[in-house]
């Protein structure tokens, strides 16, 4: 198994608003830049997505993949891992949200990438980093917005 990043931001709104975000994935072309497009496969017992199709267009880093959900009872993270994918073999990845005074919340972003291709470890810590970053700064912004 690949090893994991790990990053946290502080938002400006409660979990509740957070969690939303996150789990309304037909919004995410709108927001999050790098995806083209999201398509709901399949949806649990409590009517959140289980399987989510993406299609991923960050320049030179192109896939279209399935992640499988899994959604805490406590509604403050949701973990996910890879079901197929085009450029990676494995994808492992959670948001674990912690309330905060004043309505914030620190989110966590843990993310451990496999691509399909070898890569060495450095350039692939390096470009999970940006990615999380990325994604991090993105729903900080539509959570606030």
């Amino acid at each position: 198994m690949a090893e994991q990043s790990t990053q946290s931001i502080e938002v400006d709104a409660e979990p509740a608003r957070v969690l939303a975000v996150i789990a309304d994935f037909p919004a995410y072309p709108e927001w999050a830049k790098a995806v083209r497009e999201t398509e709901v496969l399949g949806t649990g017992d409590d009517g959140r997505a289980k399987q989510v199709k993406l299609t991923l267009d960050a320049g030179p880093i192109k896939d279209v993949y399935t992640l499988e959900y899994d959604w805490d009872a406590s509604g403050l993270g949701v973990s996910w891992h890879l079901v197929k994918g085009q450029m990676q073999k494995a994808q492992d990845g959670r948001y674990a949200l912690e309330p905060l005074d004043g309505g914030r919340t620190r989110v966590t972003y843990t993310l451990s990438v496999e691509l399909a291709l070898p890569m060495i470890g450095l350039l692939r810590r390096k470009a999970e980093k940006m990615v999380m970053d990325t994604a991090l700064k993105e729903l900080k912004r539509r959570a606030e917005g």
